[in-house]
């Protein structure tokens, strides 16, 4: 009985003809829509069941300095055992400076198959860890040693990709755009949670605005955090973010469900298993942004 005579209602000629194209149609047509995938989604692992893996190598590391100007700033440069030549990355600490747990993820990162430097740009300038104000001068440092990278042997790429951790975005955007870097020696640009947004600018600045070289950022761009992030800093982040793809830059931001801040050094005995999965994600994510966007400067 079709639907309209059990309502109790003649179909017309042309109800009848639906209806059959209906019956007809395959189980689940009717919902099928296209919807635009997350930036997560992987059809790998959804469709084949390949799951990712990355490389993973032996790292040997050295203790080293490079000049900005007059001044020597200390750097760790790290890369995989062997010889070989592996795209450049520079690796930027945040507050903390380059202590024992960034020196852990920098060496996470060159297990991944990267040349990597990380300068101490507190140490042999007598900076403080945990500083407060900015000193504007490791803008500076922090574009000699992008500088310093390119020259070394070893690399793969004409090209580096900035790399940074919470304040670090600041000091790598501002060599970037400021010191006009991203024109000459950036592929791209990652940050972890970054300060987008001069340290030494009043509060409602630090809440409501980001730094205006943030739209001056034209390489690609991957931004990292998690949702509970502080809100002053997840605020000025997405703000950039929308602000960047407004201008029609290439900007992806991965927003971890159920993370909070710095979710790739928390310690044992606070750290979540959710922190873990979105640190393990954002290394691998980054290693695959930062291949892609550095093989067209493969030497």
């Amino acid at each position: 009985m079709s639907l309209p005579s059990a309502l109790g209602a003649k179909p017309t000629r042309g109800a009848a003809a639906l209806l059959l194209l209906l019956a007809a149609a395959p189980v689940g047509a009717q919902q099928a829509r296209t919807v635009e995938a997350p930036w997560w989604w992987d059809d790998a692992w959804w469709t084949e069941g390949r799951l990712p893996s990355s490389p993973s190598h032996p790292v040997e590391t050295k203790e080293l300095t490079y000049k900005s100007g007059d001044e020597d700033i200390a750097a760790l440069l790290l890369r995989p055992k062997g010889g070989g030549e592996y795209p450049p990355v520079l690796y930027v600490h945040g507050r903390r400076g380059l202590d024992d747990v960034n020196r852990a993820h920098a060496r996470r990162l060159a297990a991944q198959g990267f040349v990597v430097l990380a300068p101490d740009l507190y140490l042999l300038r007598f900076i403080p860890a945990m500083p407060i104000e900015h000193d504007y001068v490791l803008e500076d440092d922090t574009a000699a040693g992008l500088d310093h990278l390119l020259t070394l042997p070893g690399i793969s790429a004409s090209r580096a990709c900035l790399y940074s951790i919470s304040r670090g975005g600041y000091y790598t955007l501002k060599a970037a755009v400021t010191k006009k870097r991203q024109e000459t020696g950036v592929a791209c640009y990652v940050g972890y949670y970054p300060h987008l947004q001069d340290p030494n600018a009043p509060e409602p600045m630090q809440v409501y605005r980001y730094a205006p070289e943030v739209e001056s950022l034209a390489v690609p761009t991957l931004l990292l955090l998690g949702d509970t992030e502080q809100y002053q800093r997840r605020r000025g982040i997405e703000m950039a973010a929308e602000a960047m793809r407004a201008k029609g830059r290439d900007v992806t931001l991965a927003l971890y469900p159920g993370v909070g801040r710095g979710f790739d050094f928390r310690e044992r005995h606070v750290r979540t298993f959710a922190d873990d999965l979105a640190a393990r994600d954002a290394m691998q994510r980054a290693s695959t942004f930062m291949r892609r966007h550095m093989q067209p400067f493969t030497r």
